[in-house]
């Protein structure tokens, strides 16, 4: 698991001293979209918990990807799954994927420079949505969630970054903070994904297939974009990080 108060006590902390003005700004709107939301508590629904539940499915079907639906050639589906990206389903979920893409797309950002990123980010996004659809042609389960684009940012970060030193607490291990290379840490998130992808389904839950194509998606972009550029092998880097997005 992530170490939580220390990932948001850096985003506090650099969110008044400058940084990445694209990883900051997709933060942002993750909130922002939150929170204006029928999910977030805020936004008054008359009708009672019938009511707030049909706003909600609602407001999942008209911004979210429903498989079956995409294939309808309307323009409406074609974009969802860029709209997507933005919606999400509670507030541990927008937590999650908001302190994932602090800790790893400020530094790939950092690399890549912000318009490339910004690119990078919805175009990995996209193709992760598009991937679990293709996979799941007739579910009409939606889909929501940036996990698909952090998890191209992984990827990413796992070529240009092999060695940048990622501190995680593992369960298993009865939750001792340990730093190993981000190699071995994200090596074994994406073993994890796949393993877990094999055995979903179609209906409600995590998206493992998405996580699983956003990565493969992110890693070959930048083995292909930077391959002949020398990568950061430095341990003195240093972040955090935890084993599911």
């Amino acid at each position: 698991m992530i170490d939580r108060r220390a990932a948001a006590g850096r985003i506090l902390r650099a969110a008044t001293s400058g940084g990445p003005p694209v990883t900051y700004a997709l933060i942002a709107l993750c909130c922002a979209v939150f929170l204006v939301s029928p999910l977030s508590g805020f936004v008054p629904v008359r009708g009672g918990a019938d009511a707030l539940l049909a706003a909600q499915a609602g407001y999942f079907e008209r911004w979210g990807v429903i498989p079956s639906e995409l294939w309808d050639g309307s323009a409406h589906a074609l974009l969802t799954p860029l709209t997507a990206l933005f919606v999400h389903g509670s507030w541990l979920h927008l937590l999650g994927n908001i302190l994932f893409l602090y800790v790893f797309g400020a530094m790939a950002e950092e690399r890549m420079g912000h318009t490339e990123f910004a690119l990078f980010y919805l175009g990995c996004g996209y193709l992760a949505l598009l991937g679990y659809a293709v996979a799941h042609a007739t579910s009409d389960q939606t889909l929501v969630g940036a996990s698909g684009a952090i998890s191209g940012v992984l990827g990413a970060f796992l070529y240009l970054f092999p060695r940048a030193r990622v501190t995680s607490l593992f369960p298993f291990l009865l939750f001792l903070p340990l730093r190993f290379p981000a190699w071995v840490v994200l090596i074994f998130w994406f073993v994890l994904q796949w393993l877990a992808a094999r055995g979903a389904g179609s209906g409600p839950g995590v998206a493992y297939l998405a996580h699983v194509v956003g990565f493969a998606t992110g890693f070959l972009y930048a083995w292909g974009r930077y391959r002949r550029d020398a990568r950061v092998k430095s341990p003195a880097t240093a972040t955090e990080g935890e084993t599911q997005p």
